[in-house]
């Protein structure tokens, strides 16, 4: 289907990514769907987008009456048969875990009118592997947002083989429409581009502050004060989530058999003991949740 036709979009997972993924294509003026089985995740996702958007709303970058139709385009539903109905544009963004999102995939294709694209917000899961539980491949894609997606502006469109040009060219005008770059990958890799090489910094941090090189704070100084990235590592890290980062490795594995790609032991450790990083208030820092 071509861009024009949609008109409503269905956000499924209410997590740090999806509530705010389903916020940009409200305020993109579609009407919005965010589903998630958790009910207190979606009241939690509400009363985050609220503080957020208030916050904008007093800054100046935007208006209060765009806030009110912002929410107005939104819905929060744990109903998935109900959202999905007349959805013309899905976007999953549910626990990366494959086995998971190929379940979700399943329900999607029997949902979702036939003529609805299926993408996956997933960060390393190529969407072929997704696209083969469905009857509609030509109609599934990576549409991958960087965390948080309320500021990041970029998006990585990823077709498969099987995925047609319509697909690519309509995810496209949809990140145009929410005020996001959408950047086509015309051949799947897992991890695609960025955060391959993202990963390939974080293995080697890793590597570094568990053979005792340096301290995980050093590293993190070090790579600031000399590359020029924003973050650290392993701030990074905390930021994403341990878990997160965790279920990408094993998924990578998983694909490659590689050892090199299993999860680092320090990274577990932190999994194990539920330090995840800001969202737990611990992780290989300590955050004020307060």
């Amino acid at each position: 289907m071509s861009a024009n036709e949609i008109k409503h979009i269905l956000v499924v997972g209410a997590g740090q990514m999806g509530h705010q993924i389903a916020m940009l294509c409200a305020l993109g003026g579609y009407r919005t769907s965010l589903q998630d089985v958790n009910s207190e995740a979606l009241k939690d996702a509400e009363a985050s987008l609220e503080k957020r958007m208030d916050k904008w709303v007093a800054s100046g970058k935007l208006t209060a009456s765009s806030k009110e139709t912002a929410f107005q385009n939104l819905t929060f539903t744990d109903n998935l048969n109900e959202a999905a109905r007349d959805a013309d544009f899905v976007i999953e963004a549910i626990v990366e875990k494959l086995t998971s999102k190929q379940q979700l995939f399943r329900e999607l294709d029997r949902l979702t009118p036939k003529h609805a694209i299926l993408a996956s917000n997933s960060s390393t899961i190529v969407n072929s592997l997704l696209a083969e539980v469905t009857e509609r491949p030509d109609k599934v894609c990576n549409a991958h947002f960087f965390f948080p997606p309320l500021v990041m502006e970029c998006v990585e469109i990823v077709m498969s083989e099987e995925t047609s040009e319509e697909t690519a060219q309509t995810a496209l005008a949809v990140c145009e429409q929410i005020g996001k770059e959408g950047i086509i990958l015309r051949k799947e890799i897992s991890g695609f581009v960025a955060n391959r090489i993202l990963g390939a910094i974080h293995k080697e941090a890793i590597a570094l502050y568990e053979n005792g090189i340096a301290d995980f704070k050093d590293i993190d100084l070090i790579v600031k004060k000399s590359l020029g990235h924003p973050l650290g590592p392993f701030e990074l890290i905390d930021l994403s989530g341990a878990d997160v980062v965790n279920f990408v490795m094993q998924q990578q594995f998983a694909e490659t058999g590689n050892q090199a790609d299993k999860p680092a032991a320090c990274i577990v450790q932190k999994v194990e003991a539920g330090h995840l990083g800001r969202k737990t208030g611990q992780g290989f820092y300590s955050y004020n949740r307060g």
